[in-house]
């Protein structure tokens, strides 16, 4: 049997191992010098386009419709991915598919965003010829300007000529990354012309590490009504026995269950330990104002506070309504077993 658990030796000094790593930096150096390329080359076409796209979306008569092929074709759906993520629905087509019946897809109100580096694939011919026919604005992102997507685009994005990292000039490396940084750069461009909050953006991600950095206190914070409440006339005797049964680490001192006087919490009963001190007034114990935080402000802010706050250890916030009254508790512990950190 053959030992696949193979070791490698991770300091090696071959003449093999060194050309490796360099080639590694030389890959993604020229791939850097790409993306400077295309930051110096984008022009006021590239706000046109924007224009373009977030116009169709702010009058809902239609969609952007992102087409590529070959290499491009998988750089168009990851850009779809990004758009839809950002707030900005959008769909792939293959343009080989659209020549066989996918052209009842695009409709007049839509926009086409085509991709393609060399911009004369000749399965690209029947989608650009359809948007001519119904003058659907066509944006076009290619390496060539004298190319025929260039030509036929009512916008051209387009995109620096810089050297390919494959040594042969051949398989697509640099050419993919700069249109994907292309994708991107739309793609937030939308996203900030929309004023789109993290709240909104939660909207797209509710599932996953970062719909739940996107949760509310309010979605996670304990209720008003399961916390130990008491108040400002009671003794540390009564406090210490709501700590115990509430088993939340602090205890609130509050006359009417909604104006919030002070807070009582583990730490402090370890700092004022003493032979009397289930005989003295909670008032005399308690943290008067302490740090508060509002439910409709998000968890990771929460958790924020409670590791950052300089000189205090904080496991717990008391979280207050819009109008300043008692609302409930968010415990680092209850933000830390969901995932948020």
């Amino acid at each position: 049997m053959t030992n696949t658990n193979r070791k490698y030796d991770m300091t090696e000094n071959s003449e093999q191992h060194k050309n490796d790593l360099a080639c590694g930096v030389r890959v993604v150096e020229t791939e850097i010098v790409g993306l400077q390329s295309l930051a110096k080359s984008l022009d006021d076409n590239f706000p046109a386009a924007v224009s373009a796209i977030h116009d169709m979306k702010q009058e809902r008569r239609g969609r952007l419709i992102i087409a590529g092929i070959g290499k491009s074709g998988h750089i168009a759906k990851k850009i779809v991915a990004t758009l839809a993520s950002t707030g900005t629905p959008s769909h792939f087509v293959h343009p080989g598919e659209a020549s066989h019946g996918d052209l009842g897809m695009v409709m007049k109100e839509d926009v086409v965003l085509m991709i393609s580096n060399s911009g004369e694939n000749p399965e690209l011919s029947d989608l650009m010829t359809y948007t001519r026919r119904y003058g659907i604005t066509l944006i076009g992102m290619t390496g060539n300007a004298e190319s025929s997507l260039a030509k036929h685009s009512d916008i051209l994005l387009l995109m620096p000529k810089e050297p390919e990292a494959c040594p042969n000039g051949l398989a697509p490396t640099t050419s993919t990354t700069v249109t994907l940084a292309l994708g991107d750069a739309l793609s937030i461009a939308l996203l900030e012309r929309m004023n789109l909050t993290p709240e909104q953006f939660g909207v797209f991600h509710p599932g996953g590490k970062l719909g739940k950095r996107l949760m509310h206190v309010s979605e996670i914070m304990r209720a008003k009504e399961e916390l130990p409440l008491i108040p400002s006339s009671a003794n540390m005797g009564e406090a210490i026995i709501q700590l115990t049964e509430k088993n939340l680490g602090c205890v609130l001192i509050s006359d009417d269950g909604t104006t919030l006087k002070g807070i009582i919490t583990d730490g402090d009963l370890k700092r004022h330990m003493s032979g009397d001190l289930v005989e003295k007034s909670v008032e005399d114990i308690m943290t008067v104002s302490p740090i508060t935080i509002t439910e409709d402000e998000l968890a990771v802010s929460a958790v924020k506070i409670m590791s950052q706050t300089p000189g205090q250890y904080l496991t717990s916030l008391i979280v207050l309504d819009g109008k300043g009254n008692l609302s409930g508790l968010i415990r680092l512990q209850d933000c830390l077993q969901i995932g948020i950190a």
